[in-house]
């Protein structure tokens, strides 16, 4: 019998890397000419792939980082911010051509406006993400594809280097700026294994207004598809079913900002060990909802064990 392999990591993320600088209590939405004022305000580690990798180490994954960032304070804080939650960053970037990207974000109760600086998040290319990374973990996971200028061009042959070294794979596309959503999904998600859109990017990918319908039109090139759907819950579509989940529902959000990262981690914590889908959904959406909890996306999990006293308390999850 063959030996299984062993792997130092459980998740390789490949990502984009910046700050995000929050505003909250904001007077009014900002007009030309004119000032407003917030009355709170959070520096933090930010981009959708930081917060998941951030998150999926405190859930107990063994994670490493691939991504870039520039040579200054901002770097020092990313760098820091994900070895202090377990995160290996030995496959970090630092180049001096770039600034380390930058996310302001207007929150306003469940909703926000953001505006991104890429910066050293559009240099990360293909030729970046070496085989000893790929080879150090089973999975890898992908997100904002269209924040990544460098390696969107290559997108399907990144997936088909992972998934020719035998991983499995998960993508989360985020919003395109550009509202272009330029993708070539035909392609891609053949080689994606958990698709992880929220409606509105489902919605604007396929043309169709309905979930379900939208679903349908990818279903004959995916594996398997979860779509975020915020209070509403989530719907998964795995072996040709539709399952849903009703939300884990906050009466006191702080803020939304990371909700549907820490949603993902929650599945691929349970996906990479194994799990049924409908246990990994389960969990998403309990992830998902603690990360309301605390401002900004990684607060509410300072540790695993209060992470869970939090679910106990405010959502009576037992594990």
């Amino acid at each position: 019998m063959q030996e299984k392999k062993t792997y130092p990591f459980d998740v390789l993320v490949v990502g984009e890397l910046n700050i995000d600088l929050i505003l909250n209590r904001i007077a009014g939405f900002p007009e030309m000419s004119k000032e407003i004022l917030a009355e709170e305000m959070t520096v933090t580690l930010g981009s959708s792939s930081a917060i998941f990798a951030n998150n999926l180490s405190i859930l107990g994954s063994r994670v490493s980082y691939l991504g870039k960032v520039g040579e200054d304070q901002f770097a020092d804080l990313v760098c820091t911010s994900l070895e202090r939650s377990g995160v290996d960053i030995g496959n970090i970037i630092k180049t001096p051509e770039y600034q380390t990207g930058l996310t302001v974000a207007l929150n306003y109760d469940n909703d926000r406006a953001m505006l991104t600086y890429p910066g050293a998040m559009n240099d990360l290319r293909i030729g970046d993400i070496s085989e000893q990374a790929l080879d150090a973990a089973p999975h890898m996971h992908l997100s904002s594809v269209f924040l990544q200028e460098g390696i969107k061009p290559d997108i399907v042959e990144i997936f088909r280097k992972a998934k020719s070294r035998g991983m499995t794979t998960s993508l989360d596309p985020q919003w395109d700026p550009q509202e272009k959503w330029d993708l070539d999904l035909a392609a891609l998600l053949p080689l994606v294994d958990v698709f992880l859109p929220n409606e509105e990017e489902l919605k604007h990918f396929t043309g169709l207004a309905d979930v379900e319908a939208a679903i349908e039109k990818i279903s004959p090139y995916c594996n398997t598809v979860v779509v975020k759907k915020g209070v509403k819950g989530a719907v998964m579509w795995h072996n040709a079913q539709l399952v849903h989940q009703e939300a884990f529902l906050n009466e006191d959000v702080v803020d939304a900002i990371g909700a549907g990262d820490s949603f993902n981690s929650g599945f691929i914590h349970k996906y990479t060990r194994g799990a049924a889908p409908g246990e990994c959904l389960r969990y998403a959406a309990l992830t998902g909802a603690l990360n309301t909890t605390a401002a900004g996306g990684t607060a509410a999990f300072a540790s695993k064990e209060k992470l869970l006293a939090t679910a106990r308390e405010k959502f009576k999850y037992q594990e």
